[in-house]
């Protein structure tokens, strides 16, 4: 560790992107790196400084092995953490289901978790000639070796996870935290009759924005309280910190997109909670300094349920003529469509502390990517674009989504 400068990144494409070390990330215009000191450089000079007061030299050596071993136990830990947050550039719907998946069956971590809102987020994942439209069970569930996770800062509909369950038959490997809140009935009722949730906002009417409101105010009722939920408790942050501990994988997924935060989105026209990577890594019980990556899922066009502003908004006749039609995979309402946003990601860049990009339906943009899984076998149309998202984020554009199916993805990790 000691005299380590920080190494400079390049994206697959060549362009330089990141410059990265032990305690520092520099962003694309700062060319300067500084060493990262270790303790023969910085800290043993405390001890020389204080030799006159403490006259006993085994107190310095005392000191100058402890350091010695913080050091030596955070440079392991930088190597052995492989913890992937995932998280959604805009407003939601880009595709973070089947990024998840994807990562899932090739990166076979031991533990999938699940942070963000509840069940008012659908994440659709088809895999094996079948489609699943999820709103509770962590996308990556294909993976059949993983550990399914989710959070304490997750609200839970417990009739629509005990049905995802048996839908995935995960039943044996899924873990709940006792401290989720629950959404009652009650709170899908308020919703459905609160005119400025339902018709203003543009609500989901999954009860979920009712129940952080009673669990705010510390009047939801928890996971651990309800029977039909016991069986599946688990201490998610004990879990997944151990596994980080022991140098195992782990895959957080995160749900709508950084302009739904109720922080740095379009308020009033947002969710209830901030979703942007830190609060998802909050969600689970995991530090900041124990991420390795942190992958933030683009869609080549930009979409929008519900109502807020959309820049660039195109109109029905245009969506349709690019074969952009989508609908919301909770409420089955049509999306809005927009062109890709440049400045939107660059502050989706920032917000989230981005190190990578996944881009997805390129194939939407580019009809000849459709399918594609190697990066030299896309057509220049779809390559100019993947380095125009690179240029003007500063960030690698690794995965990039060619088709429908989880696995018709260019994976450029190894590249």
């Amino acid at each position: 560790m000691p005299g380590q400068t920080a190494k400079l990144r390049k994206s697959p494409s060549g362009s330089l992107v990141e410059k990265r070390a032990f305690g520092c990330c520099l962003s694309d215009n700062q060319i300067t790196t500084t060493p990262v000191k270790g303790p023969d450089e910085s800290y043993r000079g405390f001890g020389q400084a204080n030799q006159k007061q403490h006259s006993d030299p085994s107190l310095q050596q005392i000191i100058t092995s402890l350091l010695d071993a913080v050091y030596s136990k955070a440079s392991l830990r930088s190597t052995l953490m492989p913890c992937n947050i995932v998280v959604g550039g805009f407003f939601g719907d880009e595709g973070k289901g089947k990024v998840v998946a994807y990562l899932a069956l090739r990166d076979k971590p031991a533990v999938i978790a699940r942070g963000g809102v509840g069940p008012n987020a659908g994440h659709t994942v088809e895999f094996n000639g079948r489609v699943y439209s999820l709103r509770m069970v962590p996308s990556g569930f294909p993976s059949q070796g993983s550990r399914l996770l989710i959070g304490p800062g997750v609200s839970v509909d417990p009739n629509v996870l005990v049905k995802e369950i048996a839908l995935t038959d995960t039943g044996e490997r899924i873990g709940l935290d006792p401290r989720c809140g629950v959404v009652e009935e009650r709170h899908i009722q308020a919703e459905a009759e609160s005119d400025h949730l339902s018709r203003r906002v543009g609500s989901t009417r999954s009860g979920v924005g009712a129940c952080n409101a009673d669990r705010a105010l510390r009047k939801a009722k928890i996971a651990g309280e309800i029977p039909e939920l016991s069986r599946y408790l688990a201490d998610v942050a004990g879990e997944v910190n151990r596994v980080l501990d022991d140098g195992g994988g782990v895959l957080v997924e995160g749900t709508q997109g950084t302009f739904l935060s109720l922080y740095h989105g379009t308020y009033p026209y947002c969710t209830s909670k901030d979703v942007c990577a830190s609060a998802i890594c909050s969600d689970i019980g995991i530090g900041p300094t124990k991420v390795s990556e942190v992958t933030l899922v683009f869609k080549s066009y930009v979409t929008r349920v519900g109502e807020g502003e959309l820049q660039g908004q195109l109109s029905r006749e245009e969506v349709q003529r690019r074969g952009w039609v989508e609908y919301g995979t909770v409420t089955g309402r049509e999306r809005r469509a927009a062109p890709f946003n440049f400045d939107l990601a660059r502050r989706a860049v920032m917000l989230n502390g981005a190190t990578q990009l996944a881009l997805t339906k390129v194939d939407l943009i580019s009809p000849d990517a459709r399918g594609v899984r190697r990066f030299e076998d896309l057509p220049e149309e779809a390559v100019r674009f993947i380095e125009e998202v690179e240029g003007e984020t500063g960030r690698p554009v690794v995965l990039i989504g060619t088709g429908p199916s989880t696995l018709d993805i260019v994976d450029r990790r190894g590249a």
